[in-house]
């Protein structure tokens, strides 16, 4: 850091197996990755190339290896994938991944309905050649899942070999474990954590409110997703109390 200052909590270090900080992006130019990886690579530890944008993204093999450059993994968002599964093209996506170097997966089902022994057939598959990353929760915003089946399905894909499970929310976060509002269902939230331990999930965070609320529920170390890169350093200045909204949480009073 670039000062002398007490009472900081302590931050894990890259590379990190907690307090992960995954990036968002949907549509970075390679130039632009550099630029973010000037200030954000510090405290970045996985980028997502949101939704379906590497379809349509150019030069996407040169800006796979910017980022890569900078030893940061990434990969490429759960719609690709399912849009890959939907069309029956599951080995053409193992290859795409393989030939760009991506050595992560998410494994997802927000947009298409797979049989969750299915889901966990498709991790435990995949898991001996990716990272997996799965996303429990759904992108339709009338399908509540209750706090149970949230549980079930999070512990059977963790078993089943995902290293982390993503607790959906989209990139605006107004499903999943959030009300349309953005507000939190806390009594979702706080269930699930009575049964998956709170280092193999991954909080999806887009906005500033819901950030705050898992760090003051878990503290500076929780796993947060979604973030766009713009608020890196803003998200980390709050995760260490530098930030109005945290100011007093790490003070000795």
């Amino acid at each position: 850091m670039n000062f002398n200052l007490s009472q900081i909590p302590v931050r894990t270090s890259q590379p990190r197996t907690s307090g992960l900080t995954m990036i968002m992006d949907k549509g970075l130019s390679i130039n632009e990755v550099h630029n973010f990886m000037s200030v954000g690579g510090p405290h970045s530890d996985v980028i997502k190339l949101g939704f379906g944008t590497s379809f349509v993204t150019p030069n996407l093999k040169q800006k796979i290896e910017a980022y890569q450059s900078y030893n940061i993994p990434l990969y490429f968002g759960g719609t690709l994938f399912e849009a890959f599964l939907v069309r029956g093209q599951l080995d053409d996506y193992i290859s795409v991944c393989k030939d760009y170097g991506i050595t992560y997966m998410e494994v997802s089902d927000g947009s298409i309905s797979i049989p969750h022994t299915e889901k966990c057939g498709l991790i435990e598959k995949l898991a001996k050649h990716f990272t997996i990353l799965s996303e429990v929760g759904s992108k339709d915003a009338a399908h509540i899942i209750p706090p149970y089946k949230w549980i079930e399905l999070m512990r059977a894909e963790l078993e089943a070999g995902a290293t982390y499970v993503i607790a959906e929310a989209r990139e605006a976060g107004n499903v999943g474990i959030y009300r349309g509002s953005g507000e939190v269902r806390e009594g979702l939230v706080q269930e699930i954590l009575t049964q998956i331990p709170e280092e193999k999930i991954i909080w999806e965070a887009p906005q500033k409110a819901q950030q705050l609320y898992f760090l003051e529920l878990i503290g500076c170390n929780v796993n947060l997703g979604n973030i766009p890169p713009h608020e890196i350093i803003a998200l980390e200045a709050m995760r260490i109390g530098l930030r109005g909204d945290t100011f007093e949480l790490y003070l000795n009073k």
